[in-house]
């Protein structure tokens, strides 16, 4: 009996141990399948990991893809925060500038109140671009198109020409410099030359850039010593202008005349240099012009100087000369200009300019002086004397694309010169409220 129950209860205890090893088995098979599946599942996880980093690392890429062509590409219009377009390589800005202005004029014993052509600024829009090209790092193909308006009426400020002020393809890079062929400025205005001493409002330093000063008023006259064969701008021209690293800018410009059979007539001829330094910029020109078969010529010598931050000196001298219709000689002019501007800290700032042109056996339009750079083939009459004009403005800026500025300037004249903005008087004086808005 006692051996029945010692093998039953062997039996019972090996039943127990096959039925724990079998559960032991049971649950390492289930860890198992748990651990391949955590397995999977951290794996699958790596994956997403792997693609979350290979985008952020793309994203990277591309940011500085359009960072170094956002740098490479032309500048946008002044102060202005102009709508860019880039796609790989290739950038494009659409700019412009709205200018509006109430003017008060007294000329002639006549005063005028009423919204007229902009003070400061032709009113603009545009489009300028740039391509980076494959294989060339330093080098890249720009181009420009910029059209003028007038914002009291809505008209083309050329009728017909709707790029009347830029339409050029060019090549630039920083080892070579810009080269541009088409319509643009006359390189005697730029801020390769004169535009850094004409008036306080244009820029400080020279560079490659387009630019000039306000010519709209009482003294615009004086930019049209800096002109062309085509006034301040050029057709048909090809203009290479850079900006060294030791401070020097220099350019040259030549704009075909266009005349079947005739290579020379209506070309003009440009040089400028420029230098900047620390806290002053100089520069000049020379110009020489075939209008019609007779030699106009112009040069030019300015610059301007920084003596504090609030107080910017510009100041330039301009020598013109010009053949006449053979019966009246040459005419020759001297004139010469001084303008400062004010920048304190605040949203305000102040500019004021004093500007002499005297005119010797300048050739007539009517009974008033001929701008410089028109055709003198058909002068019948020739007058002598002084245009001198004071002038001035504050400025309130609410950001740097939107100001609002009150301006002024009164004009006289001397000897037998008459101006044709005095209406045949001698003196003349203009207000004016406006705003500005660039984009």
């Amino acid at each position: 009996m006692k051996t029945k129950q010692l093998i039953l209860v062997g039996a019972a205890l090996g039943l127990s141990a096959v039925a724990a090893q079998a559960q032991s088995t049971e649950s390492l098979l289930q860890a198992v399948a748990q651990a391949q599946a955590a397995a999977a599942q951290a794996q699958a996880a790596a994956k997403q990991a792997q693609a979350a980093l290979d985008q952020a690392l793309a994203a990277t890429d591309k940011a500085k893809q359009d960072a170094a062509t956002a740098n490479s590409s032309p500048a946008k219009a002044s102060g202005s925060d102009a709508l860019t377009i880039t796609n790989g390589p290739n950038s494009a800005t659409l700019y412009g500038l709205i200018d509006v202005t109430l003017f008060n004029k007294t000329a002639n014993g006549h005063a005028t109140t009423a919204p007229d052509v902009a003070w400061f600024s032709g009113n603009r829009w545009g489009i300028t671009g740039a391509r980076q090209l494959a294989g060339a790092d330093d080098l890249k193909a720009i181009f420009r198109l910029e059209s003028e308006f007038e914002s009291e009426t809505g008209n083309m400020d050329t009728p017909g020409t709707i790029f009347n002020r830029d339409a050029w393809l060019g090549l630039e890079s920083k080892s070579l410099g810009k080269l541009t062929i088409g319509r643009q400025n006359a390189l005697g205005r730029d801020p390769a030359a004169s535009a850094v001493y004409g008036d306080p409002y244009g820029s400080a330093k020279a560079s490659t850039e387009e630019g000039g000063y306000s010519n709209n008023n009482n003294f615009k006259q004086l930019i049209f010593y800096a002109g062309s064969a085509n006034g301040t701008r050029v057709n048909n021209g090809v203009t290479w202008k850079k900006a060294f690293s030791n401070g020097f800018v220099t350019g040259v410009q030549y704009s075909f005349g266009g005349v079947q059979d005739s290579f020379n007539t209506g070309s003009t001829e440009t040089v400028s240099l420029a230098y900047n330094g620390s806290n002053f910029t100089v520069a000049g020109f020379a110009t020489n012009a075939n209008i019609a078969d007779l030699a106009h010529r112009s040069y030019s010598i300015g610059g301007n100087i920084q003596l504090n931050p609030l107080v910017r000196l510009n100041a330039g001298y301009y020598n013109y000369s010009a053949q006449q219709a053979a019966a009246f000689g040459d005419r020759t002019d001297r004139a010469w200009t001084l303008s400062t501007k004010l920048t304190p800290t605040g949203p305000f700032d102040y500019e004021l300019g004093y500007q002499v042109m005297t005119a010797t056996n300048a050739g007539l339009s009517g009974i008033y002086v001929q701008n410089a750079f028109s055709d003198t083939t058909g002068v019948k009459a020739v007058a002598s004397g002084d245009r001198i004009t004071t002038y001035g403005s504050i400025f309130y800026h609410f950001d740097k694309a939107t100001e609002l500025y009150a301006a002024f300037d009164h004009l006289t004249t001397n000897g037998t010169y008459l101006a044709k903005q005095a209406g045949g008087s001698t003196t003349a004086d203009e207000f004016g409220l406006g705003m500005r808005f660039k984009f």
